[in-house]
Order: structure tokens, then sequence, then C-alpha cells
């Protein structure tokens, strides 16, 4: 359901999961960073590149993802118009650079303490997949996660709150992080969940469609409504604007929808060409699909596709 809540912000959002903006949205000193009260201590920061979600409170401030380089000192910016506390934490939900890009330059920007040092969190997967450069991404320059984990949950209480990740095995990537702010009733998804576009299913960093429909159920498990399915948990998208349950249930039953027509035709042994011919998504292409979509419908067919069918 679109929320009047968003609405305004909806046409500022960008669209590029694994990282395209880069080449799309050279210019970023045209970016205007814009920020979104979501629900208790928990903002919306969006300009180019994935959302930034902010957690701001007495012990100061944690962010959900850095966006790109150059728009560190932005990001700052409207940071330090929330909150003069210091910034102790930034979690990375996966490792495209339009969502871990900003972490060194950020970093740098952060006054440093024994007391008070910076911890940059993720999955053990998006360490190591960081620490090997990728050809045609940028370098990441400083900002490597410092406090990785390879459990199925990690936890720790910060601004009044509890705060935990949760490991989404092999859904958009192989090291996708959902948070959830238990206290202010938030979920940060990350691509996981981009309710304007088909989910991109990286294929090549171990993402899988499967994973991804169970990644988008177990955030389904985190979410409760409030009267006549509207509000309740709020769910912060990679991409796009703030959503509710009834938003996730619309997004999963679409995927479902489509693996399940897809299967189908692997199981009458039609080729990859001739599934695309097919066209199993043509009656959602309207809603998912547009100019300046990143995942197109055939590339969305051909990663499910490619998932139900290797070894």
């Amino acid at each position: 359901m679109r929320l009047a809540l968003t609405a305004a912000l909806s046409a500022i959002l960008t669209f590029g999961p694994a990282g395209s903006m880069g080449a799309r949205q050279q210019n970023f000193d045209s970016v205007q960073m814009r920020v979104q009260p979501v629900q208790g201590t928990v903002y919306l920061l969006a300009g180019a590149g994935g959302n930034i979600t902010l957690q701001i409170g007495k012990d100061g401030v944690l962010l959900v993802d850095t966006a790109f380089a150059p728009l560190a000192e932005k990001i700052m910016a409207e940071i330090r118009k929330l909150s003069r506390g210091p910034i102790r934490y930034i979690i990375n939900t996966h490792v495209h650079p339009d969502h871990v890009g900003g972490n060194g330059a950020l970093a740098r920007l952060i006054p440093q303490s024994p007391q008070q040092p910076l911890k940059i969190i993720g999955h053990e997967n998006v360490l190591n997949r960081l620490s090997v450069p990728v050809p045609g991404n940028p370098p990441l320059e400083g900002g490597l996660p410092t406090d990785e984990y390879f459990t199925p949950t990690k936890d720790l209480h910060f601004n009044g709150e509890a705060v935990i990740i949760y490991h989404e095995p092999k859904a958009h990537t192989d090291g996708d992080s959902v948070v959830l702010f238990r206290g202010s009733d938030v979920v940060s998804a990350g691509d996981v969940f981009t309710p304007d576009g088909y989910p991109f299913i990286d294929l090549e960093r171990g993402g899988s469609i499967q994973g991804e429909i169970a990644a988008l159920n177990h955030i389904l498990q985190l979410t409760v409504p409030a009267k006549t399915q509207e509000g309740g948990t709020y769910v912060i998208p990679g991409h796009g604007r703030v959503c509710d349950e009834a938003d996730v249930v619309e997004y999963r039953d679409m995927v479902v929808i489509i693996r399940d027509r897809i299967q189908d035709l692997v199981r009458k042994g039609m080729t990859l060409q001739q599934v695309k011919a097919v066209r199993p998504t043509r009656d959602y292409d309207t809603r998912y699909v547009s100019s300046s979509s990143f995942v197109t419908a055939d590339g969305f067919v051909e990663a499910i596709y490619k998932g139900l069918t290797q070894k």
C-alpha cells in the first residue's frame, strides 16, 4: 500500500542495486539528500544510491548503509542537523558499492577515540568479497567491516532499544543482512526488498531466487500491521519508499508467482530463450519495469531460470 507518510519522497529516490547508479549519476554535486522521520528513533536518508537508515538517540548515531563515497559530506551534514552525538555504528546490508561505497569516506569524517570507536558491522561474506577487488567496480578505500559476524544473528543495544541483525542466506547476495529496530518497530531490509522494481538476484555473488523468497518471508515474520493492515511495523527498502507489511506481502507474492510460472516451464523442458518468449512476467512489467529500472523483465526471468536449473 502506498502510504501518505511516504508519498512525498517516492519521486526523488533512485534505483540501482548493483551500484549501477555510479555510472548513471556522475554529477553527485547536484544530488540533494532528504531526511524523513520513519518511526521511533529511526529516519530514512535518501538521495542517490541505496537508502540509508539512521537511528538517533542519547547514545549517538547508527547508520545502515552509506551510499556512495562522494556523498559523504552531504550525508554527514544531514546527520548533524539531527544529532551532534558520536557516530558509533555502520551496518552494511550487503556488498554492492551503492550501499558500502561511503564507508571509508564517512569514517574519515568521524572523530575516532579508543573510548568511542566506530564499528562497521557486516556479514563475513561482505568482508570476504570487499577484500577482493572486482573488475569494473571502484576499490573500496578503507571502510572494510571491522566487526563481521558469521552466525544467523547479531544483536546490540543502542539508543534505548534492541537492534537485531539477521543474516539472510543466498538471497539478493550471500551476505545480506536485515536489521530490526525492535523498540521503534522498523525493519531496514536492504536490497532484499525494492518495492518499485524486480529484485536483483546477484548470482555471481551468491544470490538465489529461493533465498530471496525465504528472506521476504522472514521480513513478514518480523512485521506486524496496525489497523486495517496499514502502518504498524515500517520497512525501509534498499531503494524506494517506506513501506509496511502489506507492501512486502504484495511483493513477495509477485516473486513467488513468477518463480512458480518459470518452474512450471522448466519442468516442461523449455530453454531459457523459450521461457523468455513466453513472457512470464508480462502482467507485472508495467508495475515493476520502467525506463530507469536496473533489473529488466528478461534479466529477472534469466536469474530465476538459471537459479532453478543450475546444478
